[in-house]
């Protein structure tokens, strides 16, 4: 455990300021040299109040109210040293390794309520042949378009009581501040689930909506649906990469340019999985391994017990083993995407609110994040299914 200065901690902010002593403080979290749990919020309160160790005092809920020359007292040091404690340990846990998904697909900052995106108008690949003394063609957005769906806020409070401050309840402050960083990424993280395994379809194209996946079809406007094929054997990859290399673009009739990066199993298809795909060798269909180095070394092997969970509750009816054969196989940066208009932040309430009087609140840290799953570009990954 660190021992932590505050004598020096409060000379540093009266010297530097807020922002300055709060990147400091960040960065020495960011790198671990300092932990949230090294901290006490009592002594934090101490040094940083102005006559903190009286202000503390009169915290105890027996004396009642605080005295006449405490009301009004400057907290704003002690909330901000404070706060920037509680959003590391929201974001440590909002973070986590768990939330795989949400690290799967693209993070598109975005100031707008849902995107109108416009495509690029195709030009035929023998116009890029420049006669002597002709003129360039022009590259412009076209009538193609998707549009992302409206952004949703989310967001919950941790507040820090008068009891938290005088009895040092930090462990206490700070669980709850992981839970804080849990809730929100578990609940980005069904929604993400949802739009890559087509529970939810988010996908609008030139003004219409469609599913995400297509099974092969004289209707289909494409094909990402493969059926009849577990992932078992390398014969099975091969299928699948087979479906992503036909994909067409609708404008062009030109390839997809986008490579497989991932594949996304189920927890319990994981080992199968690495055995199939990370292995250095590439492993035939008899279980005999080729002299041929495997071209799907590098590819990610994703498994999510959250997207599992969304698969079951979509399909009450499906047994545990057809769950267990759905895998996806793509690009999932290009066909996915999570359009935010602010990542997770934590604000500070201002001092003497109504919490401060009702509910003996000394300070309230709201945690937030806005944005939605969105498809970009159901092309680029294969559904397939046992």
């Amino acid at each position: 455990m660190a021992t932590i200065k505050y004598r020096e901690l409060k000379r540093r902010y009266d010297l530097d300021g807020a922002q300055k002593t709060v990147a400091h403080l960040s960065e020495a979290l960011a790198k671990k040299e300092l932990r949230a749990d090294d901290f006490s919020i009592r002594d934090l309160a101490e040094a940083l109040v102005p006559n903190g160790s009286q202000w503390v005092r009169e915290l105890n809920p027996s004396v009642g109210s605080l005295t006449e020359s405490f009301q009004g007292v400057d907290v704003s040091a002690f909330a901000t040293i404070a706060g920037q404690l509680i959003y590391s340990r929201i974001l440590e846990a909002y973070q986590s390794e768990v939330f795989c998904l949400s690290k799967l697909i693209s993070t598109i900052p975005t100031r707008l309520n849902g995107e109108k995106i416009p495509g690029f108008s195709s030009i035929a690949d023998e116009a890029v042949e420049i006669e002597p003394g002709s003129a360039y063609p022009n590259v412009g957005f076209s009538e193609d378009y998707i549009e992302t769906p409206e952004t949703t806020k989310r967001g919950l409070i941790v507040p820090v009581t008068r009891e938290a401050v005088f009895f040092d309840r930090t462990h206490v402050v700070l669980a709850r501040a992981g839970e804080v960083g849990e809730t929100l990424a578990l609940n980005k993280e069904k929604r993400v689930a949802d739009m890559i395994l087509g529970v939810s379809n988010l996908y609008q194209w030139n003004g219409t909506s469609y599913s995400t996946y297509y099974a092969a079809g004289s209707s289909s406007p494409w094909v990402n649906l493969l059926s009849g094929n577990p992932l078992e054997t390398v014969e099975n990859v091969d299928a699948a990469e087979n479906v992503l290399a036909s994909a067409l673009d609708p404008n062009t009739g030109e390839p997809i340019l986008s490579e497989a990066t991932a594949a996304l199993v189920s927890p319990a298809k994981r080992r199968i999985a690495n055995v199939l795909l990370r292995g250095s060798n590439l492993r035939c269909a008899d279980g005999t391994l080729s002299s041929i180095p495997n071209p799907f070394e590098k590819l990610a092997v994703v498994s999510s017990r959250i997207a599992r969970r969304q698969l079951a509750k979509a399909n009450a009816s499906a047994s545990a083993e057809t769950l267990d054969n759905y895998w996806f196989y793509g690009d999932f940066k290009k066909a996915f995407a999570y359009m935010e208009n602010w990542p997770i932040t934590v604000s500070v309430s201002s001092a003497g609110s109504e919490a401060d009087f009702s509910q003996d609140v000394v300070a309230r840290f709201k945690a937030s994040e806005r944005g939605t799953p969105a498809v970009l570009n159901p092309r680029c990954v294969v559904k397939c299914v046992g």
